[in-house]
């Protein structure tokens, strides 16, 4: 997992960079809309609109932004109302992707989320061909300066299934139900938390490199652009030298 931790950091960096941009503000919005209208306006009571309000604060969204998108969400104000899907397919070297997007026309996005596919190698598969090689779980990053007992100890408290020293920091993995719960921990011991989110992350991955790995990180970039997306999770297992190459382009 060593080079999945990598490209999430690499990601990371880019998005801080990123975050005055409109498109990130208005996938933040989306995932809030979204996350409202399915589980209520209520953060307390509702896991998934807590985390989104969470990311964009970090993205230092306003205040009014996050509660207008609320609102249309449960229907006190009027607006788009956004759907999920979920792609599945294959990029070069058959390498798995799965696409989580919201969109107010499947239709539409569909036809752009296959051409994207096909323009850089890939192919859009049917629903079940890919998900079952991902399993959902929460990801927190702890600054490797951390002493190990220390990490280990407020982790497993807290209810984390697994840490790990991978590069330059320590990785929490938990289930996504802890998630909340093992942050807290964390956090509660003003550990300091690099990063941290809920992925998809693979069973199994696909070593790929040279052109290959290049084709594959174009693919990825190319669907994580598209004003519908909201996460691209892929199993490709990429030399480090490579990714880092990609971190200063």
């Amino acid at each position: 997992m060593a080079g999945h931790s990598k490209w999430a950091q690499i990601k990371h960096k880019k998005a801080k960079v990123d975050a005055r941009k409109s498109k990130i503000f208005n996938k933040l919005i989306r995932e809030i809309q979204v996350a409202a209208r399915l589980g209520g306006g209520n953060p307390d009571l509702n896991p998934r609109l807590r985390l989104a309000i969470e990311k964009a604060k970090e993205a230092n969204m306003p205040w009014e932004n996050i509660e207008r998108a609320i609102k249309r969400g449960i229907g006190e104000i009027e607006g788009i109302q956004y759907e999920e899907v979920i792609y599945e397919g294959y990029g070069p070297g058959g390498v798995a992707f799965m696409v989580k997007a919201l969109t107010d026309s499947r239709n539409r996005t569909t036809g752009e989320i296959r051409h994207i596919f096909s323009k850089f190698g890939g192919n859009l598969a049917g629903p079940g061909s890919v998900a079952w090689q991902f399993v959902e779980k929460g990801v927190i990053y702890v600054d490797s300066s951390v002493p190990e007992d220390v990490i280990i100890e407020v982790a497993l408290e807290g209810g984390a299934e697994d840490v790990k020293l991978e590069g330059d920091s320590w990785v929490v993995y938990t289930s996504s139900e802890n998630f909340s719960k093992v942050k807290g921990a964390i956090s509660s011991r003003g550990l300091p938390i690099v990063m941290d989110h809920i992925t998809m992350i693979p069973q199994n991955t696909v070593r790929v490199e040279g052109k290959v790995a290049e084709s594959v990180l174009k693919l990825y970039q190319a669907l994580e652009d598209h004003d519908d997306v909201q996460q691209v999770y892929a199993n490709f297992d990429i030399p480090e030298e490579i990714l880092e190459k990609m971190e200063v382009e």
